[in-house]
C-alpha cells in the first residue's frame, strides 16, 4: 500500500463485497467472550454506517452504553439507551440528541475502522476524530478496533497523529486470544 488514500479506496471496495451482518454477529460473539468486555460497566460503541460492523445488538447487555457525537473537530460522549432519539449528522451518522456527559468514565471504547493492522493501528476516514478522542482518554480506558478479517493487514500507513488501539477483533481472530 502506498498511501492512506489508496488504502481507503481499496478498503471501501472490499467492504462492499462482504456479508457484514454475518461478520458483525461473529464479532459480537467474540466480544461477549472477552473478559474485558464482561468486566466493563461503561462502554462506548458507534452507530454503524452502511458498510460498518454493527455492534447495536450489544445494547441489550446490562451495561451503561455511550455513543459519540461530532462537535466541531471533536467527539462528544453521550449516554445512550436503546430507542433514545437520534439525528443524522453532517457525516450521515446517527448521533444522540441528548447533552454530552461532562465526566467521561469509559472502561471500553469500540472503534470503527476502514482497515487495521496486526500492530493495532487503524485507518479511519481521514478526519482524525477518533485519534483526537482516544488521545484524550485515561490510560485505564481500553480501545478495541472491530474490523472484518479481510481488512486486517500486516501493516498499514501511519503518521505521528495516529493513535494505536489496545486490541482488535475480527470474525476469525482477536489480539487478546492466545495461541
Amino acid at each position: 500500500m502506498n498511501s492512506k488514500s489508496e488504502l481507503r479506496i481499496k478498503a471501501k471496495k472490499i467492504r462492499q463485497s462482504l456479508n457484514l451482518l454475518k461478520i458483525s454477529e461473529a464479532i459480537i460473539k467474540k466480544i461477549k467472550e472477552f473478559d474485558l468486555y464482561k468486566e466493563s460497566k461503561n462502554v462506548m460503541i458507534f452507530y454503524p454506517l452502511k458498510d460498518e460492523i454493527n455492534l447495536l445488538p450489544l445494547l441489550n447487555d446490562n451495561k451503561n452504553f455511550y455513543l459519540p457525537r461530532v462537535k466541531d473537530n471533536y467527539l462528544e460522549v453521550c449516554k445512550y439507551v436503546l430507542n433514545d432519539e437520534l439525528c443524522e449528522s453532517c457525516y450521515h451518522v446517527l448521533e444522540p440528541t441528548c447533552a454530552p456527559v461532562k465526566d467521561i468514565v469509559l472502561d471500553l471504547v469500540f472503534v470503527p475502522a476502514l482497515a487495521a493492522d496486526i500492530n493495532l493501528n487503524r485507518l479511519g476516514y481521514g478526519k482524525g476524530f477518533y485519534d483526537r478522542f482516544l488521545s484524550s482518554l485515561k490510560n485505564s480506558t481500553k480501545s478495541i478496533i472491530v474490523i472484518p478479517d479481510e481488512l486486517l493487514f500486516e501493516n498499514i500507513p501511519t503518521n505521528e497523529n495516529d493513535v494505536r488501539c489496545d486490541y482488535f477483533i475480527t470474525q476469525k481472530k482477536a489480539s487478546f486470544e492466545r495461541g
